[in-house]
């Protein structure tokens, strides 16, 4: 008695239905982190409105932090999306995906470090006397 393979049951279909469910709330996910983001950006923005000094760099690295979480799971549902049919066409194109999200992500993750330092640098230093 021969061993059916994967192709020959009921199994694949419904691991590939099962993955792509999986990545459709990966996907879902990423966009609720994203609006996630906007609201607490709009909330840095409209808090630091009241207190009369608007401070655009605290809004874009709430904002950043929260992008650069989206972008993670948006490249893992287009790994998902390309585990469940690998062929060369979707493994390049999910190739160029990912080296232009972990360039997005690199570069976002810099700023973060960047303004995250000169922030204390800024709250470290001593006030001037009036």
């Amino acid at each position: 008695m021969l061993i059916p393979t994967p192709d020959e049951t009921f199994a694949q279909p419904i691991i590939a239905s099962m993955v792509e469910w999986l990545r459709l709330i990966v996907e879902t996910a990423g966009a609720i982190v994203i609006a996630s983001g906007l609201i607490a950006a709009a909330r840095t923005t409209l808090s630091s409105a009241r207190r009369h000094a608007l401070d655009f760099v605290a809004t874009r690295l709430v904002l950043a932090r929260y992008l650069a979480l989206a972008l993670e799971l948006q490249l893992g549902a287009d790994i998902l999306s390309t585990a469940v049919a690998p062929t060369w066409e979707r493994i390049g194109k999910l190739g160029a995906i990912a080296i232009i999200r972990t360039f997005l992500n690199y570069f976002l993750q810099r700023e973060i470090r960047a303004e995250g330092s000169l922030e204390g640098v800024e709250h470290a230093r001593p006030k001037e006397p009036s």
